[in-house]
C-alpha cells in the first residue's frame, strides 16, 4: 500500500467509484461476492440431462441469479437469510464446465481435445491446475492493490512479446493444486489483507472449470478479478456470468491482421468486442490496452474509439506504456524497441479525443 499511495485515494475518485461501485462494496464486505450468491441460487437439474438441456437451465437460472443479486444489492433481501439449496447455480456451472473438458472449447480455438483423459491442446493444459506463483501483487491498477494474484501456467495465445512467456509457454514446471488446497490459498490472500483474488496467467480461461470447483470451497467473501486476454469462447463467457465480479480484460489489437501476425490468433477483434460487451452486462470492467510501438493507428485508435462508442466514456481504461521487447519480440521489426515519448503522447491524445474520461496512464 505504501508503494502505491494512489490505492488509498482511488475509492474516493468519483468516476472510478461509479464504474466499480459493486466491487468496492464487496471489497469492504458490504455486499457478498457473486460466487457466494451463485451458491445460494437454486438450480434444479439432473446429472443425466443432456448438455443442451443444462445450457437452457443455465440461461433461466442466470436470470434468477440476476434478480436475487439485485434484491441483495438494493437491500431488499438479506444474503445470510437465504438458505443453501441442494444444487446451486455454481454446481450447474461446474457440471457444464466439466463436460466442456471432454471436448475442450473454452477458448475460440476449439481444440476439442478430451482433457478428462489427460490430453492437451494448444494451451498445453490438462486436467489438474498448475500454478506458477501466489502472492500479494502491488503493481496492479490502484483500485486493485494489494491484489491476491494466482498465476497459472498455459495460454490460449502466442504473443511474441509476452512478458510472462515462461509461464504462458510452460518453461516453468508449476505446482499442482487441488480445489480444496487452492481454496485455502484464496482465503489466505483475503485474510492477509488483499482486496481481491486476481486470476491470471498465462490465461485463466484454460483453467475455468478448475476455478469454478475451487470457489465451491471458498467461504470467505472476496471479489473475483478475471484477468484475461479476452480470447475466450461464448460458452466460457456464459459460465463467467455470476462468477466474476470484475473483468480485467486486455484489448490487444485492432480489427486488422496484427493479432494473427503477432499473437497467432484469428477473429480476435470480433471475439474481444463480444466478450467486453458480455463483461459490461454481467459485471464491472477494467480494460487494459498495452500500447505497442508503431501500432497506434491500426490498434490503439480503433480500440479507444470502440470503447467510447460501445461501452461508454466513463469505462475504466488503463492505457499501458510499459511495453518492452521480450521473448520473440525481435522477430517483429517494430516490436524490437520501447515506445517513444511521442508515441506515448499520441496514445494519450487518441484516448482523450475518443472522450475516454476514466483513464489510467
Amino acid at each position: 500500500m505504501f508503494r502505491r499511495p494512489e490505492a488509498i485515494a482511488v475509492p474516493n475518485d468519483k468516476l472510478t467509484n461509479k464504474s466499480l461501485a459493486r466491487y468496492f462494496a464487496v471489497m469492504q464486505n458490504q455486499l457478498p461476492a457473486k460466487f457466494l450468491i451463485a451458491k445460494k441460487t437454486p438450480a434444479e437439474f439432473r446429472n443425466s440431462a443432456s448438455t443442451d438441456q443444462l445450457w437452457r437451465i443455465h440461461a433461466a437460472v442466470t436470470e434468477e441469479f440476476n434478480g436475487i443479486q439485485r434484491e441483495i444489492d438494493e437491500g431488499k433481501r438479506a444474503f445470510h437469510a437465504i438458505s443453501t439449496p441442494d444444487k446451486s447455480y455454481l454446481d450447474l456451472k461446474i457440471e457444464i464446465a466439466n463436460r466442456i473438458l471432454s471436448s475442450c472449447r473454452l477458448c475460440v480455438r476449439g481444440c476439442n481435445v478430451n482433457r478428462l483423459e489427460g490430453k492437451t491442446g494448444y494451451c498445453g493444459c490438462g486436467l489438474e491446475i498448475a500454478v506458477s506463483s501466489i502472492f500479494e501483487h502491488m503493481g496492479e491498477e490502484p483500485e486493485l492493490v494489494p491484489s491476491g494474484t494466482v498465476f497459472t501456467l498455459g495460454c490460449t495465445m502466442r504473443c511474441k512479446h509476452c512478458q510472462n512467456w515462461t509461464i504462458s509457454q510452460w518453461l516453468e514446471e508449476g505446482q499442482i493444486y487441488g480445489a480444496v488446497d487452492l481454496a485455502h490459498e484464496v482465503q489466505r490472500l483475503r485474510l492477509n489483507g488483499c482486496k481481491n483474488v486476481n486470476l491470471v496467467g498465462g490465461e485463466p480461461t484454460t483453467w475455468l472449470p478448475q476455478w469454478l470447483k475451487t470457489f465451491k470451497h471458498v467461504q470467505t467473501s472476496v471479489p473475483v478479478v478475471w484477468n484475461s486476454n479476452s480470447y475466450y469462447s461464448s460458452e466460457s463467457a456464459a459460465l463467467l456470468a455470476g462468477f466474476a465480479d470484475v473483468y480485467l480484460l486486455d484489448f490487444k489489437y485492432g480489427p486488422g491482421r496484427c493479432a494473427t501476425e503477432i499473437s497467432d490468433v484469428r477473429n480476435y477483434w470480433e471475439t474481444c468486442i463480444r466478450n467486453h460487451l458480455e463483461a459490461k452486462k454481467h459485471g464491472e470492467l477494467i480494460i487494459r490496452i498495452l500500447v505497442l510501438p508503431n501500432h497506434l493507428e491500426c490498434c490503439t485508435k480503433p480500440i479507444v474509439d470502440w470503447i467510447a462508442q460501445n461501452l461508454g466514456a466513463e469505462t475504466r481504461v488503463n492505457l499501458m506504456f510499459q511495453y518492452r521487447p521480450e521473448w520473440k519480440a525481435f522477430t517483429v521489426p517494430e516490436l524490437g524497441r520501447k515506445l517513444t515519448s511521442n508515441e506515448m503522447h499520441k496514445a494519450t491524445r487518441l484516448a482523450k479525443e475518443a472522450n475516454l474520461r476514466n483513464l489510467i496512464t
